[in-house]
């Protein structure tokens, strides 16, 4: 296995496919069907904010991450309504709104970690956040947030493990029915200096 910096020319779909398949239940009703959806994905891959875990040559795993105002997964309300026509994209363009985070100055914004679900188990998850940490001590930030929704526990217990705390819940009961959940706890993690050690490959 091979962690690199970038995601590399040409894994867009697979970076999309992965991150479907991790956040459709949450993403369905702003963008799915998922046909569309990961194609929506795929054609506005930012391959600077993403991490990726190869196994071979195939992304086994991805980390994107918000950072100077780009995260891996872009697309503005213009480019839903383009995909999506002006009918069917503004109640998009009003969800994917609600889902929206800034990043506050010093902090690097995780938006979102995806495994293969043959390779979960292998530690991919944990390796991926350790080099999130690092992206974060290389731009100076002095914490790394994220966000993880209430239905599901495994994710946040991976987090706790890699030394995030919650400092935050947000209720949130009128988007249980809509997509699936009904809380959003916020989780910070420290950047300390032994994170500026480590140091990956840049993808090509």
């Amino acid at each position: 296995m091979e962690l690199r910096r970038g995601v590399p020319s040409g894994s867009e779909a697979r970076v999309a496919e992965l991150y479907w398949e991790a956040f459709g239940r949450k993403l369905g009703a702003a963008l799915g069907p998922p046909d569309r959806a990961r194609a929506f994905l795929a054609a506005h891959v930012h391959a600077d904010r993403g991490l990726v875990a190869l196994v071979g040559e195939e992304v086994a795993g991805v980390a994107g991450y918000r950072l100077g105002g780009h995260a891996l997964i872009g697309g503005g309300a213009r480019d839903v309504l383009s995909a999506y026509g002006t009918v069917r994209g503004l109640p998009r363009v009003a969800l994917l709104a609600l889902m929206e985070r800034r990043g506050a100055p010093g902090e690097l914004l995780m938006d979102g970690i995806a495994v293969d679900a043959g390779q979960r188990g292998a530690g991919i998850g944990g390796l991926l956040l350790r080099e999130v940490a690092a992206v974060a001590a290389d731009a100076a930030c002095h914490h790394v947030r994220l966000d993880v929704i209430d239905v599901n526990p495994r994710a946040r217990a991976l987090y706790e493990r890699h030394g995030y705390t919650a400092v935050r819940t947000q209720r949130t009961p009128w988007l249980r029915r809509l997509m699936g959940f009904g809380a959003v706890t916020t989780m910070h993690r420290p950047v300390t200096p032994a994170d500026s050690a480590r140091r990956v490959q840049e993808a090509p």
